[in-house]
Formats: C-alpha cells, sequence, structure tokens
C-alpha cells in the first residue's frame, strides 16, 4: 500500500473590489508613491468597505477551493481558519464559515498566528491526515486589515490590504504532498509588531482609544532582521528535512511582507529572483491570506504544474514562522 500523505487539492481567494493606491494615501497621510514603493515595493491594496467583513472573503476563497477540489463542504471535517482580524471574539470565524458554506460535519475554529498562520494551519491539519484522525480540511488565511490600520501612521498604513485564500487539504499519494513542515515562535520579541489595545490586559477605555492602542502597531527595522532570519533558517532546514535542496525548488512563495525581506531571505538562501514569486505590489501584505493567495496565483496561472517542489515560508506579529515544502 502507498504511503498517504497530505496534499492540496483545490485552492482559491478573494479579495474586496475596493482599492487604495499610493495615490490615494498621498491624500491621507503624509507619504509619496517613490516614497512607499522604494520602501515596500507596494503600489496598491484591496480594501474593504464598511460594510464587508474576514468572513464574507474567507466564505468565497472556501467555495471556489472546494468547487476546484470536485468536494462538496459537508465532505469536509475540519474547518482552520488562521486570522488576526476575526468578525467578532466569538464564535469564531471558521465557525462562521462553515456555516456560511453549509459544511455540516466539520469542526470549525480559528488560529492567531498573524502573518504565519496559514502555515500553521497546514502544519496542524497534515499530521491529522497523515494519520487519519481527518480526510479533508479546509485551511483558510483570511484578513480585513485595514480596519485595523491608524491612517496617522505613514509606517504602517501604507503597507496592509485585505483578502482571503483558501485550501483544501486531503490524503495524496507518495511523493506527492506536504513533505516536510515546521512552525515556531517567540514571544520575547510581542513589541515588534502588536495592537495591545482590546484585550484583557489593557481592555476598550478611552486611555486605549485616545492613544489609538487599537491600531498596529510596528517597529519596522528590528523585525527586518528577526523575519530574514527566521524565515530563511526554517526554509534551509525544511528542505533539508525533506531531501533537497533550492536547486530543486520550481518556486519560492514567502509571506509578502515587504519587498525588501523577499528579496533579503531569498539572497540569504540563494534562491535566484525569478524563482521568487511576488505579488506585493498589487495587494500589499494581507498577513495570513497572502501565501494561500499567492500559491492560487501561481497554480491558475500554471507557474506551479503537477509534480513541481514549492517552498512556502512565512514571519509574523507573536513573532511567528514557518516553512512547509510541498510537492505538487
Amino acid at each position: 500500500m502507498s504511503e498517504i500523505n497530505a496534499g492540496i487539492h483545490g485552492m482559491g481567494h478573494a479579495y474586496p473590489e475596493g482599492v487604495l493606491t499610493n495615490a490615494d494615501l498621498e491624500k491621507i497621510v503624509e507619504t509619496s508613491d517613490e516614497w512607499i514603493t522604494s520602501r515596500t515595493g507596494i503600489k496598491q491594496r484591496h480594501k474593504a468597505k464598511e460594510n464587508e467583513y474576514t468572513s464574507m472573503f474567507g466564505t468565497a476563497a472556501a467555495k471556489m477551493a472546494l468547487e476546484r477540489a470536485g468536494l462538496e463542504p459537508t465532505d469536509i471535517d475540519l474547518i482552520v481558519c488562521a486570522t488576526t482580524t476575526p468578525d467578532q471574539i466569538m464564535p469564531s470565524t471558521g465557525a462562521l464559515i462553515q456555516a456560511q458554506i453549509g459544511a455540516t460535519n466539520a469542526a470549525g475554529m480559528d488560529i492567531f498566528a498573524a502573518c504565519s498562520g496559514f502555515i500553521y494551519g497546514l502544519t496542524m491539519v497534515e499530521s491529522m491526515i497523515r494519520t487519519g484522525q481527518i480526510r479533508y480540511a479546509l485551511v483558510i488565511g483570511a484578513e480585513v486589515l485595514t480596519k485595523y490600520v491608524d491612517y496617522t501612521d505613514r509606517t504602517t498604513c501604507v503597507i496592509f490590504g485585505d483578502g482571503a485564500g483558501a485550501a483544501v487539504v486531503g490524503p495524496v499519494e507518495a511523493p506527492k504532498g506536504i513533505l516536510a513542515t515546521k512552525i515556531r515562535s517567540d514571544g520575547r520579541y510581542e513589541e515588534q509588531l502588536y495592537a495591545p489595545g482590546g484585550g484583557t490586559k489593557l481592555g476598550t477605555t478611552h486611555e486605549t482609544i485616545d492613544n489609538r492602542m487599537h491600531f498596529f502597531k510596528m517597529k519596522g527595522n528590528e523585525l527586518f532582521k528577526v523575519a530574514v532570519r527566521s524565515m530563511a533558517d526554517i526554509s534551509a532546514e525544511m528542505l533539508e528535512k525533506a531531501g533537497y535542496t533550492v536547486d530543486d525548488v520550481k518556486v519560492v512563495i514567502p509571506h509578502q511582507a515587504n519587498q525588501r525581506i523577499t528579496d533579503a531571505v531569498a539572497s540569504r538562501l540563494g534562491v535566484p529572483e525569478e524563482k521568487v514569486y511576488s505579488n506585493i505590489a498589487e495587494h500589499g501584505n494581507t498577513s495570513s491570506a497572502s501565501i494561500p493567495i499567492a500559491l492560487d496565483e501561481c497554480i491558475q496561472s500554471g507557474r506551479i504544474k503537477e509534480g513541481d517542489l514549492v517552498l512556502l515560508t512565512a514571519f509574523g506579529g507573536g513573532v511567528t514562522w514557518g516553512a512547509s515544502v510541498i510537492r505538487f
């Protein structure tokens, strides 16, 4: 009997129709297209309307992934939604998506690992599928980050965008599937990227609102160094575990945080530029949604074909990081 791995059966992605360009931001905050582009590589980002929310985009991406996988919602055993911007505190966005797609046989839950969330979700369901605990899972990264950015802070408001990506993960025969995957975190770097207001520590008060503590705050220069080192090191470790080198990889899909970070990770790994996928110019940083959106774009465009080896790597607030090596 063939060895069973967990692999991706279908993907989908969605994002708001609304677009916020660098020219639009020039009218809101002291910045310029040149300043944003040279520091981040971003030209535009998608922005949700006031009446649009995270589960809407997660649901749209999930339905697309199910259709491409040729499965019904009732075939899904587990829905893992990675998000830092849930619809509400309770119930989970995963449970809300479960209801919206009609996945009546599934458990629904959220994981909170910021930009690494999709890889966290893949890592979680991989072992459950491989050991037979579940058969099919939906792993979703969904965010409406523009509702949490401070449009008086030009260092953060230019970066983030909204969107969602989803993958149907289920059993495949080796040598296909997820060959190596690992996640890490280090809470000592908490204040490099965080939003301190609104929790049980500080709550929601006039003071936290007046001090704009419910918006994302970031120490970009410090975050850059930790991100590059962490993503490159865990990527090299997972390639070695899977028995491959960067020469064997067809496409590298890093979390779309910042073009400078992407370039530095590729350089540290020794990956040529043409192997590294980037869509940050069009979407900005969509946190947990960035990797599944990029992965789906690569599959749909034919850049990733059957038999190709793909490396995913991410880093996010927490701090968190992870990498997965997948044979399609």
